[in-house]
């Protein structure tokens, strides 16, 4: 077993072991980023385009849900054939970090569209926000989606932004 799926030895451990046998494309790879709807072909998960795009790994697949236009049992195959590419036709067998926008609930066919949280904050009910995105949260881990990107701070100190 590879030293870094070994859950039994310590994560930085892990980390440390697999970074010195990673090659600098390899590293790179996983710092970068393709469109599901790039990966896919007659709307399935193309091995060719993966092969051509995803030959040192890949660190994140963006936008598995609303980019694609997949309904969720199609989400869910294509995930599973994506990570299925990764781990056995890239060198050290890495899976990609899946994401999708979840503003408003998880972006994607037959999900659930709630208000954005700005205008859920003025309702003062954080029982409701959180039952809000629990929903989506559940939604999202169905698919296989495992990261969820929702800007919901404006830290811009120039108003023009």
């Amino acid at each position: 077993m590879e030293i870094y799926r070994d859950a039994s030895r310590p994560a930085a451990e892990r980390a440390t072991d697999l970074l010195s046998r990673m090659t600098f494309e390899e590293k790179i790879a996983q710092i970068g980023s393709v469109w599901a709807m790039e990966i896919l072909e007659d709307r399935k998960f193309s091995t060719n385009k993966a092969a051509v795009l995803m030959s040192n790994g890949l660190g994140q697949v963006s936008r598995a849900g609303v980019g694609t236009a997949l309904k969720p049992a199609q989400i869910v195959e294509f995930v599973n054939d994506l990570q299925r590419f990764l781990v056995e036709n890239t060198r050290l067998g890495i899976p990609a970090i899946v994401h999708e926008e979840c503003l408003t609930g998880f972006m994607a066919r037959e999900a659930t569209i709630f208000p954005q949280i700005i205008g859920m904050a003025s309702t003062w009910e954080p029982e409701l926000v959180h039952r809000m995105t629990a929903a989506a949260r559940r939604q999202m881990l169905a698919v296989g989606v495992r990261q969820g990107l929702s800007p919901v701070l404006d830290v811009a100190r120039d108003p023009r932004w």
